[in-house]
């Protein structure tokens, strides 16, 4: 059957090649549909419990997607003229930024104190050109003794100091984040020029989403066309064919067009992860035409014609080809598991891609290979190969390699526990990158970047200004405030203790939370009153005064176990020790993210165990031996082991890009196995021959494909491994580390274990 459908091709290949164009341009039309989401949000699907708990927060209180600025005086003085001036200067035109709904900093701080009988409420800094340096020492030590201030907007040696905006994107187009931090970058680079001596530095989950963006399509930019590079010229070093590199090459971009532009008429947007696909499939894709060409090429050398050494390729590898390309498919499609939506996407859109190239390299690439001239010597058997000399040492050698590859074996999978299932999230950049080194600087001189929230009910509209409700909060942010990992808390509690003690001729003896409910919301009521617009309390109360927010800031160094355990610590102390109606769940961005690589990591372990399970049938099924199914499955099971042993001992965390390792390698892994497999039964079923000499046909056979096969997905994904964005760079890393082992492991340890399990079998 195989043979004849290697005739068909070869009889029909210019309509197959002109069926072939027509398929990709109707299917790579929907590519203009494409879109790029820059929102950290699409990392969260539908019904995501931390993104709607986020999102209810978010809708009671002002939004918190903002832009920290940090100012650094290179005199290492934030309370001297010209550095404040800047603030000003900084401050007010940051409330001019597109979609900027706040601004807050030392200089507009609503610095409120006692005159007489009145409470005076105004900026803690008003024309600093002009101020007196008495007024500027004063203005520092409010600021060093504000709660809401120290360790938030100013260090504690006054040395550096920040200016948060607050913004509110509609969602009306993918555009706007961007057009925000164009805004602010502008914005800092004319502070530069104006103050030459004030170092700035930028972070925040704005600037978080925005390096997601800047540096995934940067990677599509440079590592795309590295990578097509890599493979053209290692494909023409190992082929030595002009014509079949081009081949590959054609296979690779019609892959590439058809699956991307599936992806648009489904539309999709893309997102970091998402991509990686095309890097992917590019890679992916030689994998099939490698194994048809270097089985041709090796006819044609033998003294084939071209037509012949076509058909003979496509008898020989359709089988091999179509297994090997199912099982990279239900790998990727087993990323379904995933709790994000984008690695959904990424192994969706890979998955097609992957059957687009099986389509286009058993019937595009030989009707174009039949086509195009292709010049091969004929080359007499003077001398064993490479391959066969290989395959003679290891069934010499067999018993040693398998009980030494079983220890080998042994050894590394002893080290997967030592890898931690956690993630750091600044981490995913490396110290090229500028939100990195800006975010690294923040929370060693100035703040934290992470940020939980909760919203702390008082039982009753109003009910915020009740003492009791209000001292079991200034006990909870006490408590908090104490917690390992915390740089800063800011309550509402902190406003209501400063009033009452401006409402007792600012006696610090006053300090305290007022003693009547009453009282209380006459000093809100007051201190409102005279806030200006824009610098309200809707970011710490809610409308009806039922309910306050408090914000926890953690530190920079916290990995997502330690912050999910910070987070849950603050709901645990508010449930025994607060009335019911107070208790309240921790929420964040950073919250977000902790949660689902704990819901990502575990989703893909389903995944994977089903695709494994799925995968061995099929192998069974089209080995028509279950003896061979199952022992098909060790091979693709120790390739992973092994890697995450070498990971363990190497690195030793496993972050949400990580996990889903395993389940993209299932199909690459199983390519080597499936092809040495069905070689060395063609050898047992076809030729009879014992299982030594099938291990040494398979070796002759398939050993020079599947070893191109390996360098050239390696170095592909060692591209991808230079990423400054280790979401994909430690995704490269691990995947190349995956594809080297499954490589040794198809070798020498299956080759060993197939002959003592004949041998086994015979006793």
């Amino acid at each position: 059957m195989a043979e004849r459908y290697g005739r068909w091709v070869v009889r029909w290949r210019w309509p197959l090649l002109l069926a072939s164009l027509v398929m990709v341009g109707l299917a790579g039309s929907g590519a203009r549909f494409l879109g790029f989401s820059n929102d950290y949000r699409a990392f969260f699907g539908d019904g995501n419990p931390q993104l709607e708990a986020f999102e209810a927060l978010q809708n009671i209180y002002t939004k918190n997607d903002g832009v920290l600025i940090v100012l650094a005086p290179k005199s290492g003085v934030v309370f001297q003229a010209d550095a404040l001036t800047a603030v000003e200067e900084l401050t007010d035109a940051a409330w001019k930024i597109p979609y900027a709904l706040r601004v807050d900093a030392l200089t507009n701080f609503q610095h409120t104190e006692a005159f007489e009988d009145d409470l005076v409420v105004g900026d803690l800094v008003a024309g600093a050109e002009f101020a007196t340096p008495e007024a500027l020492e004063k203005a520092r030590q409010v600021a060093l003794a504000e709660p809401l201030l120290a360790k938030r907007l100013i260090s504690p040696e006054a040395h550096v100091t920040g200016v948060n905006i607050t913004f509110q994107f509609p969602g009306e187009s993918a555009d706007e984040a961007l057009l925000s931090v164009k805004a602010v970058r502008e914005l800092v680079a004319q502070v530069e020029a104006d103050h030459p001596d004030i170092a700035t530095y930028l972070t925040g989950n704005v600037m978080l989403s925005n390096a997601f963006f800047e540096y995934s399509q940067k990677d599509m930019q440079t590592l795309m066309p590295l990578m097509f590079l890599v493979i053209a010229a290692t494909m023409i070093y190992l082929l030595r064919s002009v014509s079949g590199t081009v081949g590959t090459l054609l296979v690779i971009g019609l892959s590439v067009t058809t699956a991307m532009g599936l992806a648009g008429w489904q539309g999709v947007l893309l997102t970091p992860p998402s991509a990686m696909a095309p890097t992917m499939i590019m890679t992916l894709a030689v994998a099939d035409s490698i194994h048809v060409l270097v089985a041709m090429l090796r006819e044609m050398r033998a003294g084939s014609s071209k037509y012949d050494a076509i058909v003979e390729s496509i008898r020989v590898n359709l089988q091999p080809v179509f297994l090997t390309s199912l099982t990279t498919a239900i790998g990727f499609l087993s990323m379904n598991f995933s709790d994000s939506p984008p690695f959904q996407h990424l192994g969706n859109i890979t998955a097609a891609g992957v059957t687009a190239a099986f389509f286009y390299a058993v019937v595009t690439l030989p009707a174009l290979m039949a086509v195009l001239p292709v010049r091969v010597k004929v080359t007499a058997r003077t001398r064993s190969t490479a391959m066969e000399r290989l395959g003679n040492l290891v069934v010499a050698r067999r018993r040693p390699l398998l009980w030494g590859s079983a220890l080998v074996i042994l050894l590394l999978g002893s080290l997967v526990p030592l890898n931690e299932l956690n993630d750091q999230f600044v981490e995913y950049f490396d110290q090229s990158v500028t939100f990195r080194r800006d975010t690294d600087f923040t929370t060693e001189n100035l703040t934290g970047v992470y940020t939980v929230d909760f919203s702390v009910g008082a039982g009753e509209s109003g009910g915020i200004s009740e003492p009791a409700y209000l001292a079991k909060l200034d006990e909870f942010t006490e408590w908090y405030a104490a917690q390992p990992g915390v740089v800063q808390v800011n309550s509402f509690t902190q406003v209501m203790k400063r009033l009452n003690k401006n409402m007792h001729a600012d006696d610090p003896a006053y300090f305290t939370i007022p003693d009547s409910r009453e009282l209380a919301a006459q000093y809100l009521l007051l201190y409102e009153l005279s806030l200006p617009y824009g610098l309200d309390l809707n970011n710490q109360i809610d409308v009806d005064r039922s309910a306050t927010k408090v914000s926890v800031t953690a530190a920079g160094h916290l990995t997502s176990k330690e912050l999910r355990e910070m987070s849950a610590a603050g709901h645990d102390w508010l449930v025994r020790n607060a009335p019911d109606y107070m208790e309240a769940t921790g929420a964040g961005a950073g919250i977000m993210f902790s949660h689902l690589s704990k819901r990502n990591i575990e989703g893909m372990l389903k995944g994977t165990l089903l695709a494994f399970f799925i995968v061995s049938g099929v192998l069974v099924v089209a080995l028509r031996s279950v003896k061979f199914g199952v022992i098909s499955l060790i091979p693709n099971v120790v390739p992973a082991l092994m890697a995450f042993g070498v990971w363990g001992l190497m690195v030793g965390r496993v972050n949400i890009a990580l996990s889903t390792v395993v389940a993209m390698t299932i199909g690459i892994v199983v390519d080597d196995t499936v092809h040495f497999l069905s070689k060395y039964l063609r050898a047992r079923r076809e030729r009879g021959l014992d299982a030594p000499d099938a291990v040494r046909y398979a070796f002759e056979s398939v050993g020079t494909a599947l070893l191109f096969t390996s360098i050239i997905l390696a170095a592909g994904f060692l591209i991808l491994a230079q990423s400054a964005f280790d979401l994909n760079a430690g995704m490269g890393k691990l995947t190349a580390v995956t594809i080297v082992l499954a490589l040794v492991a198809d070798f020498f340890f299956l080759p060993p274990l197939l002959i003592k399990l004949e041998e086994w079998g015979r006793e």
